[in-house]
């Protein structure tokens, strides 16, 4: 007499409910399952029996003792007894034999596994094995069943949801784009505003300069001709402190123009920064762009940060000159954030003037070349900006999140300042942006484009 069927829960039926509240990170516990095991020393008859009885059960689950064995599915239980000559042949037989010839195919995954990986790994599996249920295993170390349909449900239904979310979040970059866009028009013509009463600062300068020297000397001429000068023009020289006046006018012309050439480089860069990209790239001069923002960035940095820039001889590279001031500026604005945030930290644990290293950013650009790959056989020229700096550097966690922002897979997700950089060098510029960090030593980001 055959051992006696003993489910360990009773199967319930379950259905998915239209309102089952399934996010983009759900996993497989929140899906309906079926805990039924089975001793292997059954027969095939005996489990038919019980799959008619419950006919929404997908397999079952195979135990020796309270161990797990494997599983066989309602289908591959069908397939044994519809053969012919299968009732005689399968029917009397054992799970256990009926299993040696059924163990392939087997998807077991933890419950904490997201409904999402789960599907793409139902989907690597061999055409005839897309119909075979899911052994998922609990936290318990039980063992449960999950019907591929209801899989399948669940991930059209996040599916959808991925899909709205993403739909969402482009109409809103798209209104952002449009905000960005119109703000980039404004402070542009801002700027050209701002700009002509600057040119014409700078363009009368000269002449001031010029009309002043000629006016002292004439001042001067008279002081040397009139024999003896009156007791009237004394005293006003001196109510006007003539001798400093003299001294002082050349001074306060040179700052007037210092600060109307520093006044036109900051409107010029303010307008570089805004500039929208036309729809092919054009030359620039990589170095002028970094002196345009390191320029935007001095109001923040404000001497508590050193900036060090060595250039190096660089030909005029292709690119979107506005999507590059951008990327510039997140990861320029990236690295100052990051230095700030630790002289506030140190101001505030005392510990600052026992510090002895300055904040320092360093600014390298170089033409370097790369080895052949597999890819290209040439050797291939490219610009190197790299952006180095003596912060906290980051903690492995933080570098993994990074690179994982990088990944296609991951757009769903909030967009990052460093993410946006890098899509745009490598997929709008063919270049690369690698990084690397070290915690208490700092971090180097380095720029690679190519020069065709």
């Amino acid at each position: 007499m055959s051992e006696e069927i003993i489910p360990l829960i009773s199967p319930p039926v379950f259905s998915i409910s239209s309102d089952r509240d399934l996010s983009l990170e759900s996993n497989l516990q929140e899906l309906p399952m079926y805990e039924f095991g089975v001793n292997i020393n059954c027969s095939g008859a005996e489990v038919a029996n019980y799959l008619e009885k419950y006919p929404l059960l997908p397999g079952v689950i195979l135990l020796e003792g309270r161990e797990y064995r494997g599983m066989i599915s309602r289908r591959r239980l069908a397939e044994f007894l519809i053969r012919p000559y299968g009732q005689e042949l399968f029917a009397k037989a054992t799970l256990g034999i009926l299993y040696s010839y059924a163990r392939t195919g087997i998807l077991l995954l933890p419950e904490t596994t997201t409904i999402l990986t789960a599907m793409q790994h139902t989907l690597k599996r061999s055409p005839e094995l897309f119909a075979e249920p899911v052994v998922v295993q609990t936290a318990a170390n039980t063992y449960k069943l999950l019907d591929i349909h209801d899989l399948n449900l669940a991930a059209w239904q996040i599916r959808g949801i991925e899909t709205q979310v993403r739909y969402e979040r482009s109409q809103a970059q798209m209104i952002q784009n449009d905000k960005m866009a119109r703000l980039g028009r404004l402070v542009d013509g801002i700027a050209h505003e701002i700009l002509d009463p600057v040119g014409f600062i700078w363009g009368n300068l000269t002449y001031i300069s010029n009309y002043s020297q000629d006016l002292l000397k004439l001042i001067s001429t008279y002081s040397q001709d009139l024999p003896q000068e009156s007791a009237t023009i004394n005293h006003f020289k001196e109510e006007i402190e003539f001798d400093f006046l003299e001294e002082d006018l050349l001074k306060a012309l040179a700052s007037a123009r210092s600060g109307a050439e520093r006044l036109k480089k900051l409107v010029t860069s303010l307008q570089n920064f805004c500039h929208i990209d036309e729809i092919y790239p054009k030359p620039v001069d990589i170095n002028a762009c970094i002196d345009g923002i390191v320029l935007l960035l001095n109001s923040r940095v404000k001497g508590d940060i050193e900036i060090i820039k060595k250039y190096g001889k660089i030909p005029p590279v292709s690119c979107f000159t506005g999507q590059f001031h951008q990327v510039l500026m997140n990861i320029l604005s990236y690295s100052v954030d990051g230095l700030l945030d630790e002289a506030v930290r140190q101001q505030f644990q005392q510990e600052y003037n026992h510090h002895s290293e300055k904040p320092i950013i360093v600014i390298s650009t170089a033409v370097i070349s790369q080895a052949p790959t597999q890819l290209n056989t040439l050797d291939s020229r490219w610009v190197c900006i790299s952006i180095v700096d003596n912060g906290l550097g980051m903690s492995e966690k933080l570098q993994k999140q990074i690179i994982e922002s990088f990944s296609v897979e991951k757009r769903a997700d909030v967009e990052t300042s460093l993410a946006v950089s890098y899509r745009i060098i490598t997929a709008r510029h063919g270049g690369k942006l690698n990084f690397r960090s070290q915690v208490g030593v700092g971090t180097e980001f380095e720029i690679l484009l190519p020069l065709v």
